[in-house]
């Protein structure tokens, strides 16, 4: 007692367990280094992996600049490893010992005692680590030195032979015929160390990206590091009710388990039901309902259950649509798992149906012949896909199951944000992988619950025409405002603006999309089929999207300087971005940000752009090949043209070099930068650049984002 008087509690932390990269997180453990470097400062030119093995090798740069490097010595050692003549097989491609590389080797086979701990706002999230390794130096450049020297040895002593030395001993040959192996005897070959080194050099090398310490993909990866919804929510997972503790204590005896009748295998009582944990309670319910309000769950599950661990727990196994909660996929097509019908694998079962649920959220009907159509599934699997949340209309389409519930979504704000977060990272995906055009797009949520009213075809293309009319001079008046505004700063040369001209053929576009859809939306702006940043351009015309965010509204002068303060805090860090990579940082911004800010009234791709080129940014139009996998958000490349530092001159160089070229070689670009700034660069400076504005694989430079490995 008198000890802990002594020695009081000054401050109490909590700590969650993370599990995102619990089976991905490695520890790296470098030799000794001065306390003032940090191995982000050191250019990393390449890493390759084993996985099977947990082997890695990582080949940093030396400073060869350094006062302390011994360039006799580095040269010599060059020699000895290529000889004189330089190749493209040479380890020193610069007749100078440039570089290093550091193997890996396991410390330890049990990392369950060490974690990865971040802490942040009083709270210490903890990841466990998969694995630790150290990295050494390696010194297979000696071996390659000495078999260099035995090569040499061996030509020497061949030709101080006599060459006319004709050797006409007849040399007896024996042969033997190997005996089939045992079992055992292979069962020892297995084993054998001969085999496992065998075995082990045979893995094939699998090469890997370098992110440094402050690039957006790193800053990315950290947040996985904390464990998701933290924040005044209590883990559920350690906290009992008194009759599950009680439970606990004194489980049921075996006989009296016998005594209780024995129900089909596929019912569970409410009883047996709430003697499981929380976690559980709601995943066997949603997956058996599908789809069901946040209020009927509370009910099922009891008033004495705690509604922010609800809260929690519904957020893992279903999705938010119209302010009801549907299960998601995987829940109900677990890995491993395929379609009774066609024997699709579950992977594109998950995807179908995040499209149909994905579609709910846009709008309160959808056709199954659109479905189908996209998922390219048999109409048995979209069939059930529908069945799940939807109930079939004559002549209409599916209609949502259950009713747009608002007292959740104004009830729930945060909740409604982190959902639309979600949504917007599975429309990214889903528009990635089934190519979705304009005809797919969802189009503007009807404000109604209730059915909507049948409308002709004729009268729908009516409807298109007279639309595409309207917006037609609206859309040269804009354009012919944005070409004076792109005219009046001075282009330098070799960057290139790029403009989309509007296409005269609208309204046949505006016609034929008419013409495909069902007749089932009676708003005429329901026909555009435009995103503004991941939301539905029905927001902007003050409509409550399905999915309960909040509209948008017109950009105030707020949001402007908000707006402008991301971008150029952003440009001011990474230099070069893509319009994708530009949206995804936006994205995880807003994330960060508290309910209610201004930036949640919506922005749209275009006022993001106009944004980053009012901000001293240019487009750099990168000449990607002609069978390019990126996207178009992909190769729309932005860089900041002056930043106010030493290096702007450089970068201008650099950016000018990528607006001809869509990968290019270290000794062009320092050639270029060379001719161009009319001086010798330093090897650091030409790094500088280099890492500011690109990156490397496979020996050639590439604008961030660009590379497609």
């Amino acid at each position: 007692m008198a000890n802990e008087e002594d020695d009081p509690v000054v401050q109490e932390i909590d700590v969650y367990l993370a599990k995102s990269l619990a089976e991905k997180l490695y520890l790296f453990q470098y030799p000794v280094r001065p306390a003032s470097m940090t191995y982000d400062d050191i250019p990393h030119l390449s890493a390759k992996i084993k996985p099977k093995q947990q082997k890695v090798e990582l080949e940093m740069a030396i400073d060869t600049l350094n006062p302390n490097y011994c360039r006799s010595k580095g040269e010599q050692i060059a020699l000895n490893v290529d000889g004189a003549c330089a190749d493209e097989t040479s380890t020193y491609s610069s007749k100078l010992m440039d570089k290093q590389t550091f193997c890996s080797s396991q410390t330890t086979s049990n990392t369950s005692r060490y974690a990865a701990a971040l802490y942040r706002q009083g709270e210490l999230h903890l990841t466990p680590l998969h694995g630790i390794l150290q990295l050494r130096p390696s010194f297979s450049y000696l071996d390659k030195a000495d078999a260099k020297h035995r090569e040499r040895e061996a030509a020497n002593e061949a030709g101080d032979s006599s060459q006319d030395e004709a050797e006409d001993d007849v040399k007896q040959i024996t042969v033997r015929f190997s005996r089939p192996e045992s079992e055992q005897a292979r069962q020892r070959r297995v084993q054998s160390y001969e085999f496992l080194q065998k075995k082990h050099a045979e893995e094939p090398w699998v090469h890997l990206h370098y992110y440094g310490l402050r690039d957006s993909r790193s800053e990315h990866e950290r947040q996985y590091l904390l464990c998701p919804g933290s924040s005044g929510v209590e883990n559920t997972e350690l906290v009992k009710s008194p009759s599950e503790y009680l439970m606990m204590l004194m489980p049921p005896s075996q006989e009296e388990e016998k005594d209780k009748p024995v129900a089909p295998s596929n019912v569970l009582s409410m009883a047996q039901l709430r003697t499981l944990p929380l976690a559980d309670q709601i995943k066997i319910l949603m997956k058996n309902v599908k789809v069901m309000p946040f209020a009927n769950l509370m009910s099922l599950l009891g008033p004495s259950i705690d509604s922010v661990a609800v809260l929690r727990g519904i957020q893992k196994v279903a999705m938010l649509v119209q302010g009801n909660w549907v299960v998601k996929s995987d829940i109900l097509y677990p890995k491993d798992s395929s379609s009774p019908h066609s024997g699709v694998p579950a992977e594109v079962l998950c995807r179908g149906r995040d499209f149909v649920m994905w579609k709910f959220t846009q709008s309160r009907w959808v056709v199954r012949k659109e479905v189908a159509t996209v998922t390219k599934l048999c109409a048995e699997d979209v069939k059930d896909f529908l069945e799940h949340m939807a109930v079939v209309r004559i002549n209409k389409g599916w209609e949502f199951i259950l009713p747009y519930d608002g007292e959740f979504i104004k009830k729930h704000p945060d909740v409604v944000q982190r959902q639309h977060m979600l949504w917007t990272g599975i429309q990214a995906k889903l528009e990635k992988v089934y190519n979705l055009v304009k005809e797919t797009m969802p189009k503007k949520p009807d404000a109604q619950s209730g059915p909507a009213g049948l409308v002709s075809g004729d009268q729908r293309i009516q409807v298109a025409k007279t639309k595409a009319q309207q917006n037609h001079a609206l859309l040269e008046r804009e354009l012919q405002r944005r070409k004076e505004q792109l005219r009046a700063p001075a282009v330098p040369p070799g960057v290139r603006i790029k403009e989309e001209p509007v296409s005269e053929e609208g309204e046949e576009d505006d016609e034929q999309e008419a013409e495909e859809e069902e007749p089932m939306d009676t708003s005429p702006s329901g026909l555009h089929s435009k995103l503004a940043n991941g939301l539905p351009p029905g927001r902007a015309a003050g409509t409550d999207s399905f999915n309960g965010h909040p509209p948008p509204g017109c950009a105030s002068t707020p949001v402007a300087r908000e707006l402008r303060a991301f971008v150029e805090a952003t440009f001011q860090r990474q230099f070069v971005l893509t319009l994708s990579e530009l949206k995804r940082l936006f994205n995880l911004h807003l994330a960060s940000l508290p309910p209610g800010h201004t930036l949640f009234s919506g922005i749209s791709d275009r006022m993001l752009q106009d944004t980053v080129l009012a901000a001293g940014c240019k487009q750099i139009l990168v000449p990607f090949p002609p069978q390019t996998a990126a996207s178009p958000d992909e190769q729309k490349v932005f860089a900041l043209w002056e930043s106010g530092d030493m290096s702007d001159q450089h970068r201008q160089v650099l950016l000018e070099i990528f607006s001809k070229n869509y990968r290019v070689r270290r000794n062009m670009i320092q050639s270029r930068l060379t001719q161009e700034c009319g001086e010798d660069l330093s090897k650091q400076e030409v790094d500088k650049v280099l890492k500011d504005c690109c990156v490397s694989y496979g020996g050639m430079w590439y604008l961030k984002g660009t590379v497609q490995s």
